[in-house]
């Protein structure tokens, strides 16, 4: 049977930790900065835990983890 292939482009956007949550970058952040809150931009700093649900479509697509 061969590999299964994970989303090259949940490689590049995802990570699992080791409790097996998922991290996300928060969006909004890329451009017409200058229309949004300060409160909105400072709370998007960093990453973020998925909820449940994504979070297992996630790991449906990256079958193998993502090291």
């Amino acid at each position: 049977m061969p590999k299964m292939k994970t989303k090259s482009s949940v490689k590049k956007r995802f990570k699992i930790t080791a409790t097996g949550k998922v991290l996300a970058g928060p969006g909004n952040k890329r451009h017409g900065l200058i229309n949004r809150s300060q409160k909105m931009k400072r709370s998007n700093r960093g990453s973020q835990v998925l909820t449940e649900a994504d979070g297992k479509t996630i790991k449906q697509w990256a079958p193998y983890g993502l090291a």
